[in-house]
């Protein structure tokens, strides 16, 4: 893949029943979650009503920022309230909806070999890097852009909830979280965020947002690739810590993808908080060259507080067989992501 202009290579995501492809380098705490007893690593979750350890929160995120020497990374910001996930685990999920193969590992495989596969990833990151658990995640696309502006003009739809409850069923199944992300076309956070309230209130259950997908003057989703401000932003931060703050939960992870710079501006004024954990998704597929480029560019210059990794199964070996990256390559980048998705 050429890398003068990458650009010239964004590729538009997989809308639900459309033709598009896949990106381009695009109460309580968590209770049950089971660790491998041959790894070194247990799943660390603090009990709600126990303060953090403030002096092993910043050594872990001195270590997540592998020896950086910029002053960028760790993030400085709050203490995240007890029974945060990160930075005390790790987390390696499948990203995808039931209604399309095309759109991810999640709806492309049958559930055994889906979670089979599953677990043999959260295996390879566990022997990987043995100093921290790995927590398995099923990422479902809970709100899908689409390709027609539908009854409302909103170009997006809303998945049934007893398909979101399959998903949570197969988490329960292999003690997972499960992220719920949000396309929402014509619409916006405010409106979209909100309709998933039921099970965004469940300690498990976490929220993704894709400004890819947010077309700001009533475009066509895949037209263009679509953006976030930081209000947009601010506005899923607002919403998950009175979730929190209602029901008394650990706090909750907001996973952004990004793949280019126009797609989230204002990235300073982003909101952080005690209740909530977010992450910078690094949601592009291509050689790995591209795909460094685009983590120091977006991701690594542009610090939020967290970072994430996409791997592409087919998109990222178009033009090299080995071009997935493996966990020991990721790890060496700077900062090391923390929550690493499948598609």
């Amino acid at each position: 893949m050429k890398n003068k202009n990458p650009f010239s290579i964004l590729l538009i995501c997989t809308l639900f029943l459309a033709s598009y492809s896949s990106c381009q380098t695009k109460s309580s705490a968590i209770k049950n979650i089971t660790t491998d007893t041959t790894s070194k690593a247990t799943t660390q979750i603090t009990p709600v009503n126990q303060p953090i350890d403030t002096l092993e929160y910043n050594a872990k995120m001195l270590t997540l920022g592998n020896r950086d020497t910029t002053g960028l990374w760790p993030v400085k910001g709050p203490y995240p309230l007890a029974g945060a996930i990160f930075p005390y685990n790790r987390v390696v999920a499948f990203y995808g909806n039931l209604y399309s193969k095309r759109m991810g590992i999640l709806g492309e495989l049958p559930k055994a070999e889906m979670l089979k596969k599953l677990q043999q990833e959260v295996d390879k990151w566990k022997a990987a890097d043995t100093s921290i658990p790995v927590i398995p995640g099923l990422h479902y696309i809970a709100v899908t852009a689409q390709g027609s502006p539908g009854k409302d003009g909103k170009y997006r739809l809303r998945m049934p909830f007893h398909q979101i409850d399959t998903i949570m069923n197969w988490a329960k199944q292999i003690n997972a979280l499960v992220f719920l992300d949000v396309q929402v076309g014509g619409s916006n956070v405010k409106t979209e965020v909100p309709q998933l309230e039921k099970y965004l209130q469940l300690p498990n259950v976490h929220l993704g947002i894709d400004p890819e997908f947010s077309m700001k003057n009533a475009e066509r989703p895949g037209s263009k690739i679509g953006t976030f401000n930081a209000d947009d932003i601010n506005d899923a931060i607002d919403f998950l810590v009175n979730i929190v703050k209602k029901n008394n939960l650990p706090p909750k992870i907001l996973i952004v993808h990004r793949f280019t710079q126009g797609m989230l501006t204002d990235y300073k004024k982003i909101k952080k908080t005690p209740e909530v954990q977010i992450v910078m998704d690094m949601d592009g597929w291509g050689d790995k060259i591209l795909k460094r480029s685009s983590y120091l560019r977006y991701i690594y210059k542009e610090p939020v507080q967290f970072t994430g990794f996409k791997l592409f199964y087919k998109n990222d070996i178009k033009k090299d067989p080995q071009g997935l990256y493996k966990p020991e390559e990721l790890l060496k980048f700077i900062p090391k992501p923390i929550y690493i998705q499948y598609q």
